[in-house]
């Protein structure tokens, strides 16, 4: 143990860690540094938690003594004996301290769902104000939905992690504002095919060999899958698990029922919806409903599922690799998750609009097209005018690659990279 601490916290050498991209999420958990509110990061594995919580060290470490924060990784096999046992994470603290005979300050613990009730520890720890910042994160959106989880109840902030946006790459390379871009255009259109293709996780933005990106992509998919899912949620039928993700990530942006998901796998629905939110609850994919006033239309409606990650989707999946028509939709619904947009809805009736999105109480309707071209054009542009008599939609876009134009009808077609300025 007190080698896998010393090997977690390098920077108790005075030594920041070097992490290349820097995350928007960042500035939030600073704003709220002072503040005696635990700091809660929940998001899909891989997506970056450990790296913005080790940027926050970074910055810690400017002004305190690197000493006084202690950083704990529960992914490390080193730490197991702590999986059933929450209060030998005293334990840790304690033989930090010994280590470094200074006291610990700033506490972070990640991927602390490893941890059996864990609230119990941290809830204990935050009464006594043993710590002066308690930052902590998870793998799952049921993270405080446990047995213990209302002991914290009005003492955290949550946050949540997702693989990078399109803003955050463009960024990293110095393209941040439209001037940049379209003074470098071919180099931007090569960086937004290839995450439309390969996806946004950090450690796959930075790698070159494609060969490389898949077998990454590939065992993220599978671990999510094994950690987050089957043992997570004591999934007893792993091949039917995996046989009914498989075929949704075949399928993904397309109407379905869970009627339909049995039919088409031979899983019995009870299961279908089962396996559905256990891969919910491990951000690995969003279900979006039919928008509707009623509620009761919205909740019988069938619905679409959408992945967070378009590397994961062409590392598993058979055709969606050549449907550059899905993979964009997919990568623009994944998009206005990261840019805060939790309400998206779609409409299919008469005509169709990928999403209705509430912003506030006002309405935004999208279509993402890859490209709008004569084929296309009356399609995407009736399915918006659809809308906006039915529901009284004002703000209209059709989202493409690189395209932008501003039609009769006052729907405004705009590049991928504008959609963060809707």
């Amino acid at each position: 143990m007190q080698n896998a601490i010393l090997l977690h916290n390098q920077h108790w050498q005075n030594k920041g860690f070097n992490i290349i991209i820097k995350r928007h999420l960042l500035d939030k958990l600073l704003k709220f540094h002072l503040t005696k509110e635990i700091q809660i990061i929940t998001g899909l594995r891989r997506s970056g938690k450990s790296s913005l919580l080790k940027l926050y060290i970074n910055e810690l470490i400017k002004t305190e003594n690197p000493k006084s924060i202690l950083f704990i990784n529960f992914d490390d096999p080193n730490f197991s004996e702590i999986y059933k046992n929450p209060e030998k994470i005293y334990t840790i603290v304690e033989t930090a301290e010994k280590l470094t005979q200074t006291k610990i300050k700033f506490l972070f613990l990640d991927e602390i769902q490893s941890v059996s009730s864990w609230e119990k520890y941290i809830k204990s720890v935050y009464d006594a104000e043993r710590f002066d910042k308690i930052c902590i994160t998870g793998s799952n959106s049921k993270l405080l939905l446990g047995n213990y989880s209302s002991l914290l109840s009005g003492r955290y902030i949550v946050s949540q992690m997702y693989p990078l946006s399109l803003s955050e790459i463009l960024n990293h390379y110095n393209f941040s504002d439209n001037l940049t871009i379209l003074q470098n255009k071919p180099k931007v259109l090569n960086l937004l095919e290839n995450c439309i293709k390969h996806g946004t996780f950090p450690e796959i933005v930075l790698k070159n060999n494609k060969q490389i990106k898949h077998e990454i992509l590939t065992n993220y998919y599978d671990s999510i899958l094994i950690k987050d899912c089957v043992i997570n949620k004591n999934i007893r039928d792993h091949k039917s698990f995996k046989e009914l993700s498989f075929y949704i990530f075949n399928n993904l942006a397309v109407l379905y029922s869970y009627n339909s998901l049995s039919k088409a796998t031979g899983i019995n629905d009870v299961s279908v919806k089962e396996y559905i939110n256990a891969m919910q609850e491990a951000f690995l994919i969003y279900e979006i409903s039919q928008f509707s006033f009623k509620i009761k239309k919205q909740l019988k409606s069938k619905r679409k599922l959408y992945s967070i990650d378009n590397g994961l989707i062409t590392a598993t999946s058979l055709n969606f690799s050549e449907n550059k028509g899905k993979l964009f939709e997919n990568f623009v619904f994944s998009e206005l998750l990261k840019y805060g947009y939790n309400n998206i809805y779609l409409y299919n009736e008469k005509k169709e609009c990928d999403f209705i999105v509430k912003k506030g109480k006002q309405l935004i309707a999208i279509q993402a097209t890859f490209e709008i071209n004569a084929k296309n054009r009356d399609r995407e542009i009736n399915g918006l005018i659809s809308v906006q008599k039915k529901f009284q939609i004002s703000k209209l876009y059709i989202v493409t690659l690189s395209q932008s134009e501003t039609t009769n009808n006052n729907i405004s077609i705009i590049p991928i990279y504008e959609l963060r300025n809707c």
